[in-house]
């Protein structure tokens, strides 16, 4: 799976908006919205914030990893 289709999936779990995401991040939601189309790439510091608020790996939200695994602690 695809980062843009992971985040897309892990958003709509949370039943999180769009908007509510992108304040998250301090960007447009016309921006995060190209970030989960695939229009635009999402930065690495986002990733980060997305990966610690979702509590799963830098990995899962890339795809390099299709285990849902916590983000870790140390």
């Amino acid at each position: 799976m695809k980062y843009n289709q992971r985040i897309r999936h892990l958003r709509e779990d949370h039943d999180l908006t769009q908007q509510k995401v992108a304040d998250m991040l301090h960007v447009g939601q016309r921006t995060y919205a190209d970030y989960e189309s695939g229009k635009t790439r999402i930065p690495i510091d986002s990733i980060l914030i997305l990966a610690k608020f979702y509590d799963v790996s830098v990995d899962y939200i890339t795809g390099a990893s299709n285990v849902n695994s916590p983000y870790p602690t140390e």
